[in-house]
């Protein structure tokens, strides 16, 4: 059985270590705890891992935010795998820092990354994995707040929270959808 994870976010140095790329942060802590490294394939950077049996390939779309869908469709065809076997990793400013959401379908709240991903796929009906990057910014400010850097004392619950979406996207290899929801959804 195969298992795709996407990890949304922007290429460049720039946009390293931000909010809007913690979608890429998880996706390299999978990798690295399973010790591979990314090679730059087609529209994204890609890596492969075994997991219970299984092969999870793990993709952070090279196109930008914006045009992720078309990474995630390639990628989805190129490997054959259904998507109802795809979790698409992404930040949220509706969640608390470090909060995780796991739900089977929904809408893109204004992400434009999940908005390509909608457009190419043609329906909501796709995994995906929210990681609360709070919203405590001024009026106005929002695109300089997700583009911004984590705050040096927001680095550690950052860091424990990418473990965790890290460790919920395994457990569902294992557990399925449902019972992943049941175990990581925080109230």
């Amino acid at each position: 059985m195969k298992f795709l994870f996407v990890g949304l976010g922007n290429i460049g140095a720039e946009y390293e270590n931000t909010r809007h790329n913690i979608g890429f942060d998880v996706i390299d802590e999978l990798a690295k705890q399973h010790n591979v490294s990314f090679n730059n394939d087609k529209l994204a950077s890609t890596a492969e891992i075994k997991y219970a049996g299984k092969t999870i390939t793990l993709i952070k779309p090279t196109t930008y935010m914006n045009l992720s869908g078309k990474a995630l469709a390639y990628w989805m065809q190129h490997k054959e795998v259904p998507i109802n076997n795809v979790i698409i990793v992404v930040d949220d400013l509706s969640l608390p820092l470090g909060k995780l959401r796991i739900r089977g379908k929904g809408s893109a709240a204004g992400h434009n990354g999940l908005r390509s991903i909608e457009a190419s796929l043609g329906n909501t009906n796709y995994i995906r994995l929210r990681f609360g990057i709070g919203n405590e910014f001024a009026a106005g400010r929002q695109i300089d707040f997700v583009l911004g850097k984590w705050k040096q004392e927001e680095q550690t619950e950052v860091a424990i929270a990418t473990k965790e979406a890290a460790d919920a996207l395994l457990y569902f290899v294992k557990h399925g959808l449902n019972n992943t929801m049941t175990q990581y959804n925080q109230d």
